[in-house]
């Protein structure tokens, strides 16, 4: 199915930097829970994401993400996720691998273009 210039437009994707990690039992998948600084305009939005065997909680800590930042919130087993962090299906080790920009020179909350 293809889609518009325009209706891709409408996605609002930024980039950010992961600034809390949390384990998330509660999820049905293996998650974690994370908390994302997008920047001034934006600020700090929480997002869960089933990265567990992909990224350790050590990699994820202070790395730049690709989040989708106006979609609604989504519960997830009792946590508000607020954005959606972007990432591959990873069939080596299973969980997501997460996007992120191939220089750490990236302005927090800059958007996609």
């Amino acid at each position: 199915m293809q889609i518009t210039y325009e209706e891709f437009d409408k996605v609002d994707i930024r980039v950010g930097k992961i600034v809390e990690v949390q384990d998330f039992p509660e999820a049905k998948k293996p998650a974690l829970k994370l908390k994302i600084d997008l920047g001034p305009d934006i600020g700090v939005k929480t997002s869960s994401v089933q990265a567990v065997g992909a990224h350790t909680k050590e990699e994820l800590q202070n790395m730049l993400v690709c989040c989708v930042v106006n979609f609604p919130p989504k519960n997830i087993a009792g946590f508000t996720s607020e954005v959606l962090t972007l990432g591959f299906k990873n069939t080596v080790d299973m969980g997501w691998v997460l996007i992120t920009p191939a220089k750490d020179t990236v302005e927090l909350g800059s958007k996609l273009a």
